[in-house]
């Protein structure tokens, strides 16, 4: 299906969004856990605006499964980042409360992770190391395992553990700032 989608052929679009729709909504789920309590953004709307965004992808040659969930992944993280800094406008004087970050990991539940400031520290972690902030972004923000993101950036599964271990601390120290 992916490989007629590249060609242009838009029909097998539904089929292929009705087969990832549910695991769209999992990953919406597990991310808006992390998120602070109170949020305005509800699990399904997320799973929705990116399967909007997702089959607006007319520019992509879909390679295979783990590309599309690495794209799906990227596009949660953008609907989240647009989502906290149109609420951050809005607020008397914009400012975002930022709220350390003890360890990427533990953070679902607890709400604290400023995702205004996540994405801050992740561009200047992909101004250091691109691979380091994919690996944060397929993990955290799309909920891959270390086998899905080792394959959709086709390094070694030792290689993403490492990459996310230096990520998390890199990050943590910078959100700590």
């Amino acid at each position: 299906m992916l490989l007629r989608l590249s060609e242009g052929d838009r029909s097998p679009i539904d089929h292929l969004m009705q087969a990832v729709y549910d695991e769209l909504r999992k990953i919406a789920a597990a991310q808006m856990r992390r998120e602070k309590p109170g949020h305005t953004l509800q699990p399904t709307a997320l799973a929705h605006e990116a399967y909007l965004r997702l089959v607006d992808q007319s520019q992509v040659d879909w390679k295979n499964r783990a590309h599309f969930l690495g794209m799906a992944a990227e596009m949660i993280r953008r609907i989240l980042i647009d989502h906290a800094r149109a609420r951050a406008t809005t607020r008397r004087g914009g400012s975002v409360e930022r709220v350390p970050l003890s360890d990427l990991e533990d953070r679902a539940g607890d709400g604290t992770l400023d995702v205004l400031a996540l994405d801050e520290a992740l561009g200047e972690l992909r101004r250091l190391d691109e691979r380091q902030a994919r690996v944060v972004e397929l993990r955290y923000f799309g909920g891959a395992s270390v086998e899905e993101t080792a394959h959709v950036l086709g390094v070694s599964e030792r290689t993403v553990a490492a990459d996310w271990a230096v990520a998390r601390a890199w990050l943590r120290r910078q959100l700590q700032k």
